[in-house]
Order: C-alpha cells, then structure tokens, then sequence
C-alpha cells in the first residue's frame, strides 16, 4: 500500500513538473542568454547557434540549426522548452510534427481545419481528437496571423 501511495505521488509530481514546464515554453527568437542556458541539456554551441542565427522564420529553420549538433530525441525533449511559435494557418506538416508528441496524423488534423478564424476554432477542432490539456499544451506552440 505504501508503495503505491509513493508511486503515485512520483506520477503526480511528474505531471505537475510537466505542466509548468510547458506553460513556460520560451520563444527561440526572443529568449534572453539567460533563459536559453536554464534549458535542460542545451550547452553554450546550442545558445551561440540559436543567438547568431536568429530570427528564424519557422521552427524548421531552428530544427535545421540545431540538428546539426543534437540527436531527434535530444531535439524532441528540447522542443519542450523552447519553440518557434507555428503560424497556424501556413505552417507546413513538417513543422507542426516538430510539436512534441504530435505526429503525421495530429498534424493532418492541425491543416484540415484551415483556415482558421480564432483560437477558439483551433480549440474547439482539435478538440475533437485530444483532451482539453493536450489542446492547450499545442496551442503553446502556435500563432493565428
């Protein structure tokens, strides 16, 4: 019984750290020294690669830059802290799979209900397919313009 309180409480915490973690997801082109350096895993090549190259215009573009220097799995936990907002209604499959977790077939959701009018589309569209959670963890990562 102890056991499973305890592993329980571990689960619990581990959501909890997720979901700070990825209502803080900073923005590749605006992000201080600073705050690139707080990120798990990223070393001084990674923040001199993303400050001498900036502003990327997709996140394909920083993907592109950091590939270079770290494995996808590396990149995948990376792309939880740090991101190029997607423009909803122009980014490509490519990009929007660069999401964490989200694959051909979430991204194909993402472009079937373009264009988009609101945020309120994109909630109430993708909601069909995830819970409210996972709604809003993606829409961290996007823009409507």
């Amino acid at each position: 019984m102890y056991i499973n309180k305890t592993i329980a409480t571990l689960l619990l915490t581990c959501l909890f750290i997720g979901n700070v973690n990825a209502q803080s997801i900073l923005n590749a082109n605006t992000a201080s020294e600073t705050e690139l350096s707080s990120i798990p895993g990223f070393n001084e090549a990674a923040i001199e690669l993303i400050l001498e190259n900036r502003p990327f215009n997709t996140v394909g573009e920083l993907n592109n830059q950091l590939s270079t220097l770290m494995s996808s799995n590396e990149l995948e936990d990376v792309y939880g802290y740090v991101f190029v907002p997607l423009k909803l209604n122009s980014a490509s499959d490519d990009d929007i799979q660069l999401i964490p977790g989200v694959g051909s077939r979430m991204a194909h959701e993402f472009e079937e209900y373009r264009p988009y009018t609101s945020m309120n589309q994109f909630r109430r569209e993708i909601g069909k397919y995830v819970d409210e959670d996972e709604v809003a963890r993606y829409e961290m990562y996007v823009i409507l313009e």
